[in-house]
């Protein structure tokens, strides 16, 4: 049998992308996608120097770019982070879509939600309402690392906005997020001024850009204040009340236990207060906690919990308004929208003797 012959020189080449054509034209991957369609938003201008470099790239567009460029829907989807029954568990979520509602409504949008129980299924719904041109745009309702929906969104060019911190690019891509690092900063630092040097740190998943910046936080503190950081201290679950709950029996099961916590959310810290109680110890007699989101629930909790209010709402709103402006004006800059926080002081925290 005889080896088949080698291929000639040039004759494979790399798929080229949106992307690819942006760059060359530098443009937007979304301008990229109108031109294709012949929007009339576009400038001929634009529109002539996009396709002069898309003929030097060779690159052919699909029928599926141009129906997605070309369809207007006034709708807009949400991706949630895991299943409905597990994101309405957590109020957080309710709050910011309140925040998107009042955008859309106002800008008289529509919403349709995307959802999933793994990531898998999270990456083909976001895929179907893309491709079948179901939406305009998209808001992810997380950031996480390696995110293939992400990804996949960079690709199409495709409209979308997070809530949160991307993994990169960070001033390249439309974003709504508090300042998560110097907040977690700040709240280490109030319980170190306190007293407190065996502090603990709660928060979700470590794929999660959320809780790499507030452990950052958290950590950066510490070290500043000459603290060694107990890897025993670092407990990582669901943003859920039984989430919390698992937490706090990991960490009283150490030899030695921390006298406060730093909580990456209110409904874990929920969690935590009512299993301490179970087992007859009180916040803060004896153990600290403070946490994140100022939920309605956080002012009316047993104690009442110090928080930082991180305005979920203002999160939501500024992020359906940056979408927006986005699938108006394709040539819309990226925005970076810092929403402000606030520490909220109530019961939940005691000053101890070092």
């Amino acid at each position: 049998m005889g080896q088949a012959p080698c291929p000639k020189k040039g004759v494979q080449r790399v798929a080229i992308t949106i992307k690819d054509v942006a760059k060359a034209a530098n443009v937007t991957p979304s301008t990229v996608s109108r031109v294709i369609a012949d929007n009339p938003r576009i400038s001929n201008k634009t529109k002539k120097k996009v396709r002069q470099v898309m003929e030097e790239l060779g690159y052919q567009p699909n029928y599926k770019a141009r129906n997605l460029a070309s369809r207007t829907t006034q709708t807009i989807g949400l991706v949630m982070p895991n299943s409905t029954d597990k994101v309405f568990q957590n109020p957080f979520f309710p709050e910011v879509i309140r925040g998107i509602s009042k955008m859309a409504h106002m800008k008289e949008y529509a919403i349709q939600f995307s959802t999933g129980e793994m990531e898998d299924e999270i990456y083909d719904g976001v895929v179907r309402i893309v491709q079948s041109g179901r939406v305009d745009g998209v808001i992810l309702l997380y950031s996480r690392m390696n995110d293939r929906v992400m990804a996949f969104l960079e690709e199409k060019g495709f409209p979308y906005t997070i809530i949160g911190k991307p993994s990169y690019d960070v001033e390249k891509i439309s974003h709504v997020d508090n300042d998560n690092f110097t907040a977690a900063k700040e709240v280490t630092d109030y319980l170190l001024q306190l007293g407190h040097q065996k502090i603990g740190f709660v928060s979700g998943n470590l794929s999660l850009m959320v809780t790499l910046d507030r452990q950052r936080g958290y950590e950066t503190a510490l070290k500043e204040a000459g603290i060694a950081i107990c890897e025993d201290f670092l407990v990582h679950e669901d943003f859920l009340m039984e989430g919390g709950k698992q937490a706090i029996s990991e960490l009283l099961s150490l030899k030695e236990t921390p006298t406060a916590l730093v909580v990456a959310d209110d409904l874990m810290a929920f969690g935590i207060i009512n299993t301490l109680k179970e087992m007859g110890l009180r916040v803060p007699d004896d153990i600290s906690i403070v946490s994140f989101n100022n939920l309605l629930l956080s002012e009316i909790s047993q104690p009442p919990l110090t928080t930082v209010d991180i305005n979920i709402f203002d999160l939501g709103f500024h992020a359906a308004k940056s979408l927006i402006e986005m699938i108006n004006n394709p040539d819309e800059p990226a925005k970076r929208i810092i929403v402000p926080y606030r520490m909220t002081e109530r019961d939940s925290c005691k000053k101890i003797n070092k």
